[in-house]
C-alpha cells in the first residue's frame, strides 16, 4: 500500500521552513479561473507529456480537477496519493546476497571445475580438489564483488529528484517533500530550482530550463504557456509549456501542475528502462563459455580412449576408468579462471593509469572487440561549453570574401581590433552573466561566453563604463533582450542582442567611419543576414547586436557567432578508429543543421552516409531500422528510447557497441551496451552509475587506449591457454604412453606436482602481464564468436606438445638402463620437462611476433617467474632435504647444458613457424592484390 502523509509537512520535520500563507514570487501569481471542461468531458488522474503539452490551460485543470487559486486540498492529495504512491522512483527488492553468490556458479567452466574438483575427492586426489577449489572461490567472489557493486545503478537515479519544492495546498503555498506531490498540485518555480515532477506550465516570466542531461542539448529552452499548432507532433524534447522532472531552473520564474508523477514521469520512463536492461554477456565470457564446453568434451573423449584402449588390452575397465579421469582432471587448466582474473584486474590498473575506470572486470577484454561506438554528441564529443567562435563587425561583413571565408569554416581567431571590441562590447553589456572571481562565472551558457570572450581579451572593464537603468528581458515571442545604460557622458544608450533575422530588421542604421552613421540600405542588411545564414550552415548559434539612442534608432553593432566545439583530438581519435575498422556514430538531442555540422568538423559523415532523425526512426519498423542504422552517421531530435534502439539494432546486426555519454538521458543506452562509457567530471551519477566504464578526463582519445588494452588482455589470455594446455597435453601424453605401455611412470606424483605448480603459478600467470603492444591498434576488432581455442592455437598447442613429448622421452629412454629407473634418470627425465616448460613459455609470450621484436625482457615480470622457477628447479636438484622429497639426485655441468640445449627445440620450431606464417600471410595477401587487380581490369 502506498505510503501517506500530510501533504503540508510541519517544520519538526526537518524540511526547510518557510513561513504560512507566503505568496508566490513576483509577478507569478495565482489567480482565479473559470473551470472548464475537457473536449472530451471527462476528468483524468494524471496526464502524459504528449497529451498536456496539446491542451490548453483550462482543459489541462479541469482534467485533473484542480483550482490555480487554492491548489488541491488535503483530502483530495491524500486520495491521489492513494491511487499514485510517492512521488520516486523504486528499485525492485534485490536477490538476497546469498542467492546473488550462488549465481555465479551458473557458468559451464566452473561448473566443469566442481565436477573434478568433487571426482578427486572421490579418488582420494585430495591436493588437486584443493586446488581446484581454492581457484573457484576466488573466481566466484571477485565476480560477486563486481556484480554487487553495478547493482548501485538505479538507487543513484533518486539522487537527481529534488527532495523539497513550494506546492499550493489548501490555498497556502509551503516547502513540503517533493515525493509527496500528487498530479493536481500546483507548483512554484524560481531559479536555482531543480522540477520536482513533470509540469504543464501555467504561468512563465522568462523561465528559462537546462535540459542538457536529460535532452542532450545544450542550449537552455525557454518556456511558454501557450498552446502551438506544431506540439502535437513534436518529440516531448521539443516541448516548450512542459517543465521535465530533474531538470534545473537557470533563470526567471513559473508556475505549473503536476501531470504525472515517480515512474509515470518522462525521468521515471527512463528508470524503467534501465531496469528492464542487463547488461549482456562479454565476448570474453561467452569464449570462456565455448572453452569450458571443450574441455569437457575433450576430457570425456580423453577418458573413453583410456578406456577403451585398456579394455582392448584386457586390462579391469574400472582401473581405466580411474586412470582416464585422473588424466582428464589433470588436463583441465583450473589455473586458468585465475589468470584471467588477475590478467583483467592488472589491465583495469593500467587503464586506471591512462585516465579510465572500469567497473566490470570482463569489460576490459571486451573493448578489443569493440567495433561501432555510438557516442553523444554533448560533453562526449564536445565540451558542452559555448564559446565565441567568430566576431563579425559591420565593416567585416562589408568585405568582398567575408561570406565566402564564412562558409568554408575559415574563423580567425579572435583578436584585441577596435572593431571587435565595439561588438564585445554591447554582448557583454547587454548580458546578465556575472563574473564572480571565487566561484567562477554564473548565468546562460550563452551569457557566459561572450564574458569568456571579453576576458581573453582582456576586455571586460569596457562593461564598467556603463550604468544600467532598464532592462527588457529576453522572450521567445520577442526573440531579443535590450537594456537602457548611461555612458559616462551621461548619455543613454540602448544595447540589444538577439535573433539575426528580428535584430537586422530593426536596424534602421549603419556605421560609416569615424563615429558616423548613415541610413541602412538593402545591400547591407542583405549582406548582414548572408553572413548569418553562412555562420548559421557551420552549425553555429549567431546573435546580432545592435545599439542606439532608442529603440527606434538602431545601429546595426555586429553579428556573434558562438558553437559548442569538438573537444581537442576527438577528431584525430575518430579517424584512427575509422582505419582501425571501428565505425562511430554520434547521437544528439540538438537539430540537423547543428548536428550535421559537427559531424562534419569530426569527420563522421562520408560516401552513402546519412543522417536520420529521431521522427523517422519512429516510422521504422524493427527490420528498417537494423538495416537503415548502418548506413547512418549522424541521429538527430533523439530521445532516451531511441537510443536504446539504435544500440538494440546494431547488436542484432552482430554489432559489438560501445555506447559514450555523460547525462541521464544516455543511461539506459548506456547500461543496455556492450561497453557503456561515462564521463567523469561532467558526466551525471545516473550516467557514471550505469556505465561499466569512466573517463577520468572526460577525453574521447582515452577510448583508443582502453581499446588497445582490451585486445591485448585477450592476445595475452590466448597466450596463457597456449603454454597451459601444451604443458598439460605433454604430461597427460606422457603419463597415458607409460600406463598404456606398462612401462615404469618417467615422474613420480611428488614431480607431477611441482610441475602442475609451474603451469599454474607465477611463469603461467605472467604471460598475461605482457605489455600493450602499440601495433595492436591498427587490427580490426576481435569477432565475438572468435574462440580462444581456434584452429591455429590448437595446432600451435599439438606442434610444442609433440616436440616436449618427443624430446622428454628421448632423454627417457636414452637414460634407462635394464628398464630399470634410477634416481638420475628421474632427475634426468623430470628436468627436461621443466626446462622444455620454461622455453615454451618463452615462446607462447606472441603468437605471431618473434622474441626479439618483443624484447627479452620487456615483460619484467615474466623474467622474474621463470628465474625464480629455474632457481627452484637447481634446490630441487642439488639440495639435499629435497632431492629427498623429489627422489633426485644432482647432475653434471654437461647434463645441464645437454638438456638446455634440447628443450630450446620447442622455442626454435616455435619461432621458425611464426615466421612460415608470416611468409604464407604475404604470399596469400600479394596473390589476392593480383587476383583483385585482374578482376577490375
Amino acid at each position: 500500500m502506498a505510503e501517506t502523509s500530510p501533504s503540508i509537512v510541519p517544520k519538526a520535520s526537518g524540511v526547510i521552513p518557510s513561513p504560512d500563507k507566503r505568496p508566490l514570487p513576483s509577478p507569478v501569481r495565482i489567480h482565479a479561473r473559470s473551470r472548464q471542461t475537457s473536449t472530451s468531458g471527462c476528468t483524468m488522474d494524471w496526464l502524459s507529456c504528449e497529451q498536456a503539452a496539446t491542451l490548453n490551460v483550462g482543459e489541462v485543470q479541469s482534467m485533473l480537477e484542480v483550482s490555480t487559486e487554492n491548489g488541491l486540498t488535503t483530502a483530495q492529495a491524500d486520495h491521489k496519493r492513494g491511487l499514485h504512491g510517492l512521488n520516486q522512483v523504486g528499485v525492485q527488492a534485490p536477490d538476497p546476497l546469498w542467492k546473488k553468490y550462488l549465481d555465479q556458479f551458473n557458468n559451464p567452466f566452473i561448473l566443469l571445475l566442481l565436477s573434478s574438483a568433487l571426482i578427486s575427492v572421490c579418488m582420494q586426489q585430495f591436493d588437486d580438489a584443493i586446488s581446484i577449489t581454492v581457484a573457484i572461490v576466488i573466481v566466484v567472489t571477485v565476480g560477486f564483488v563486481q556484480e554487487y557493486r553495478s547493482e548501485k545503478t538505479l538507487e543513484r537515479m533518486g539522487s537527481l529528484l529534488p527532495p523539497t519544492c513550494q506546492c499550493l495546498r489548501d490555498g497556502q503555498i509551503d516547502t513540503i517533500l517533493a515525493k509527496y506531490l500528487v498530479p493536481g498540485d500546483v507548483v512554484a518555480l524560481e531559479m536555482g530550482d531543480r522540477i520536482p515532477a513533470d509540469l504543464r506550465l501555467l504561468e512563465v516570466n522568462e523561465l528559462t530550463v537546462d535540459e542538457s542531461s536529460f535532452t542532450g542539448e545544450t542550449e537552455p529552452k525557454y518556456k511558454t504557456v501557450e498552446l502551438t499548432e506544431r506540439q502535437a507532433k513534436l518529440a516531448c524534447n521539443d516541448m516548450s509549456n512542459i517543465c521535465f522532472q530533474g531538470t534545473l531552473v537557470i533563470q526567471g520564474k513559473g508556475l505549473g501542475v503536476v501531470i504525472c508523477t515517480g515512474e509515470r514521469s518522462q525521468f521515471g520512463e527512463v528508470f524503467k528502462m534501465m531496469q528492464a536492461e542487463d547488461p549482456p554477456r562479454t565476448p570474453l565470457q561467452k569464449s570462456m563459455d565455448v572453452l569450458g564446453k571443450q574441455l569437457t568434451i575433450y576430457s570425456i573423449g580423453v577418458i573413453g580412449l583410456i578406456m577403451l584402449v585398456g579394455w582392448l588390452q584386457g586390462r579391469p575397465i574400472l582401473d581405466m576408468f580411474n586412470i582416464g579421469v585422473s588424466l582428464a582432471v589433470a588436463a583441465i587448466p583450473e589455473g586458468l579462471p585465475i589468470v584471467v582474473t588477475v590478467t583483467l584486474a592488472f589491465g583495469v590498473m593500467r587503464m586506471a593509469r591512462r585516465n579510465a575506470v572500469v567497473k566490470r572486470l570482463p569489460t576490459v577484454e571486451a573493448l578489443g572487440c569493440v567495433d561501432w561506438i555510438c557516442s553523444d554528441k554533448t560533453g562526449t564529443l564536445t565540451s558542452n561549453e559555448m564559446t565565441v567562435t567568430d566576431v563579425v563587425s559591420p565593416e567585416r561583413i562589408m568585405l568582398d570574401d567575408i561570406s565566402n571565408q564564412l562558409q568554408g569554416g575559415v574563423s580567425s581567431p579572435l583578436e584585441r581590433a577596435n572593431d571587435v571590441l565595439r561588438v564585445l562590447e554591447v554582448g557583454i553589456v547587454c548580458n546578465n552573466a556575472v563574473d564572480n572571481h571565487h566561484e567562477g562565472l554564473h548565468g546562460s551558457p550563452t551569457e557566459k561566453a561572450l564574458l569568456v570572450a571579453a576576458r581573453n581579451l582582456d576586455a571586460l572593464d569596457l562593461r564598467k563604463s556603463f550604468r544600467r537603468l532598464h532592462e527588457i528581458p529576453f522572450s521567445s515571442e520577442r526573440k531579443y533582450m535590450a537594456v537602457e545604460c548611461e555612458n559616462a557622458s551621461s548619455q543613454i544608450i540602448y544595447m540589444i542582442k538577439g535573433a539575426p533575422e528580428v535584430i537586422i530588421e530593426k536596424c534602421t542604421l549603419f556605421p560609416s567611419g569615424q563615429g558616423s552613421t548613415s541610413p541602412m540600405t538593402p545591400m547591407q542588411k542583405q549582406r548582414a543576414t548572408n553572413a548569418n545564414i553562412a555562420m548559421a550552415k557551420r552549425g553555429k548559434r549567431v546573435l546580432a547586436l545592435a545599439r542606439g539612442a532608442n529603440m527606434d534608432q538602431l545601429e546595426f553593432a555586429g553579428l556573434i557567432a558562438l558553437q559548442d566545439p569538438p573537444r581537442a583530438g576527438v577528431a584525430e581519435s575518430i579517424q584512427i578508429l575509422k582505419r582501425s575498422q571501428v565505425q562511430v556514430c554520434m547521437i544528439t538531442g540538438d537539430g540537423r543543421e547543428t548536428a550535421a555540422a559537427i559531424a562534419h568538423q569530426l569527420g563522421l559523415s562520408g560516401d552513402n552516409k546519412t543522417l536520420l532523425s529521431g521522427h523517422e526512426l519512429d516510422n521504422l519498423s524493427e527490420a528498417g531500422l537494423e538495416s537503415a542504422v548502418e548506413k547512418c552517421f549522424c541521429f538527430y531530435r533523439t530521445t532516451p528510447r531511441h537510443k536504446v534502439r539504435i544500440v538494440k539494432a546494431l547488436q542484432a546486426n552482430g554489432r559489438i557497441v560501445g555506447m559514450t555519454g555523460d547525462g541521464v538521458n544516455d543511461g539506459v543506452a548506456i547500461k543496455k551496451a556492450d561497453v557503456g562509457i561515462a564521463m567523469g567530471v561532467n558526466g551525471t551519477d545516473v550516467c557514471k552509475e550505469a556505465a561499466d566504464m569512466i573517463l577520468l578526463n572526460d577525453d574521447f582519445s582515452t577510448i583508443l587506449n582502453a581499446i588497445e588494452e582490451g585486445k591485448c588482455i585477450f592476445y595475452n589470455i590466448r597466450n596463457f591457454v597456449r603454454f597451459q594446455l601444451s604443458t598439460s597435453i605433454s604430461a597427460l601424453m606422457l603419463i597415458s604412453l607409460s600406463t598404456l605401455l606398462d612401462i615404469p611412470n618417467p615422474l613420480n606424483p611428488m614431480q607431477i606436482l611441482w610441475i602442475n605448480v609451474i603451469m599454474d603459478g607465477p611463469p603461467a600467470q605472467s604471460l598475461g602481464l605482457e605489455p600493450a603492444d602499440h601495433e595492436v591498434l591498427k587490427r580490426p576488432p576481435r569477432k565475438q564468436r572468435e574462440e580462444i581455442l581456434s584452429r591455429t592455437l590448437l595446432i600451435n598447442v599439438l606442434i610444442s606438445a609433440s616436440v616436449i613429448i618427443s624430446g622428454t622421452l628421448w632423454v627417457y629412454k636414452e637414460t634407462m638402463e635394464d628398464g630399470k629407473m634410477t634416481a638420475r634418470e628421474t632427475t634426468m627425465t623430470f628436468t627436461c620437462f621443466v626446462f622444455f616448460d620454461m622455453f615454451n613459455a618463452l615462446s607462447s609470450r606472441s603468437q605471431e611476433r618473434l622474441i626479439y621484436e618483443i624484447g627479452f625482457f620487456s615483460n619484467r615480470v615474466f623474467v622474474l617467474a621463470v628465474s625464480l622457477s629455474i632457481l627452484g628447479q637447481f634446490a630441487v636438484i642439488y639440495l639435499p632435504p629435497l632431492q629427498y622429497v623429489f627422489q633426485t639426485e644432482a647432475l653434471a655441468f654437461s647434463d645441464l647444458v645437454l638438456l638446455t640445449l634440447l628443450s630450446s627445440s620447442v622455442f626454435i620450431v616455435s619461432e621458425t613457424k611464426k615466421l612460415w606464417d608470416r611468409g604464407h600471410l604475404r604470399k596469400t595477401a600479394k596473390e589476392n592484390g593480383k587476383r583483385n587487380e585482374a578482376h577490375s581490369v
